[in-house]
C-alpha cells in the first residue's frame, strides 16, 4: 500500500508497541496504517513432525495480524487499518515493504536492567537496506511517544511527553534528514533539540592541561556554524520551537543522554552504492542500541 505507515508484526510485546506508535504516526500523518506480518514456514521435518501442513501453519498465523488489527481500530477509531500476511523471509519482506510505505516502523526488544535496544538481526538488515524511514520501538515506558502504553487508553495524535532529538552533522548536513526532523516536531508540536558534537582537541586525548581559551573559540565557532545550517529552517518552520546544543565529546554519548527525555531520537544513515555496500554508521548504531526513545533511521545520500 503506497503512501501508508507500515509496521513489522510477529505477535511480540515488541511489535504491538510498535504497532501502537505506528497508529499514532499515521494519525499525525493522515495516512493508513498496514500491519505485516511475515510468514516464515516452518521446514517441512519438523511439521511432519508436529503434524502441521502449510494451510494449517498459515491459518495459526494468520490471528496474529487480524486480532491486532481490530484492536487497533477499537483505539484509533477512523484510522484506516489494514493487515497483511507475507511468506517469506523477514528482513526481505520487510525491506520490500518499506518501498512503498512513507514510514516503516518495527519493535526492538528492550535491554535487561539498562535502557535501551537490543536489534536483532532483522532489525539492523532492514535499516541497513531500506531507503524509506525506519522507526524502532521498544516495549516499555516510552514505547508511545514517551506515554506508558495502556491499552484502554486513546492519546490525541499531537500528545508528546519530550523534544524530538535530531542529531546533526554541520560538515554534511542533509535536507532529506532535517526535513524529517522538523516535521516530526510540528506534528508532535513539541520543540526541537539538535545537538551537534565536535571533536575535542588532541591535547585532550594524552591527558594534558586543557586551552580553556581554545576551547572557548573552538565551542563558539562550531555554535556559528550549527546555527547557519538551521537558520532557513527555522525560517520554514517558524511554530517549532529550536533549542540548539553545540556541544564537545562524543556524538552517540551527547545523543543517548538526549534520548533519556525525548519522544522521539532522528539520526541519519547515508546511503552507500559503492563496492562496500551499506552499512548503519558507528554513530546511528551506538544510538540504535542505547537510546531509551524510539529512534528514526533517515536514509539519505
Amino acid at each position: 500500500m503506497a503512501h501508508s505507515v507500515v509496521v513489522g508484526l510477529d505477535g511480540s510485546a515488541e511489535s504491538r508497541a510498535a504497532a501502537e506508535w505506528a497508529a499514532r504516526e499515521a494519525k499525525r500523518r493522515y495516512l493508513p496504517l498496514k500491519l505485516v506480518h511475515v510468514w516464515e514456514a516452518v521446514p517441512e521435518p519438523i511439521a511432519l513432525a508436529l503434524l502441521l501442513g502449510a494451510e494449517t501453519q498459515s491459518e495459526g498465523w494468520g490471528e496474529i495480524p487480524r486480532e491486532a488489527a481490530e484492536e487497533l481500530r477499537l483505539r484509533h477509531p477512523g484510522l484506516d487499518v489494514t493487515a497483511d500476511q507475507v511468506p517469506g523471509r523477514p528482513a526481505e519482506v520487510l525491506t520490500q515493504a518499506a518501498k512503498d510505505a512513507e514510514l516503516l516502523v518495527l519493535g526492538s526488544r528492550g535491554m535487561s536492567g539498562i535502557g535501551g535496544f537490543l536489534v536483532g538481526s532483522v532489525g539492523q538488515t532492514v535499516v541497513t537496506h531500506a531507503e524509506q524511514p525506519v522507526v524502532l520501538v521498544r516495549a516499555g515506558e516510552q514505547a508511545a511517544d514517551g506515554h506508558a502504553m495502556d491499552p484502554s487508553a486513546t492519546l490525541s495524535a499531537g500528545d508528546s511527553s519530550g523534544p524530538v532529538v535530531l542529531g546533526l552533522d554541520t560538515d554534511h548536513p542533509d535536507d532529506t534528514l532535517l526535513a524529517f526532523a522538523f516535521e516530526a516536531a510540528a506534528r508532535r508540536v513539541t520543540p526541537l533539540r539538535v545537538v551537534h558534537a565536535w571533536t575535542l582537541p588532541p591535547y585532550f586525548a594524552y591527558g594534558l592541561p586543557a586551552d580553556l581559551e581554545l576551547n572557548a573559540v573552538l565551542g563558539k565557532r562550531d555554535a556559528v556554524a550549527l546555527a547557519e545550517v538551521l537558520h532557513r529552517w527555522k525560517e520554514r518552520y517558524p511554530a517549532v520551537k529550536v533549542v540548539e546544543e553545540s556541544c564537545a565529546g562524543n556524538p552517540a554519548i551527547q545523543l543517548v543522554d538526549a534520548s533519556r527525555e525525548a519522544s522521539l531520537v532522528v539520526v541519519g544513515r547515508r546511503v552507500r552504492r559503492g563496492p562496500l555496500g551499506a552499512h548503519i554508521g558507528p554513530v546511528t548504531h551506538a544510538v540504535l542500541h542505547h537510546a531509551t526513545a524510539p529512534v528514526a533511521v533517515v536514509a539519505h545520500d
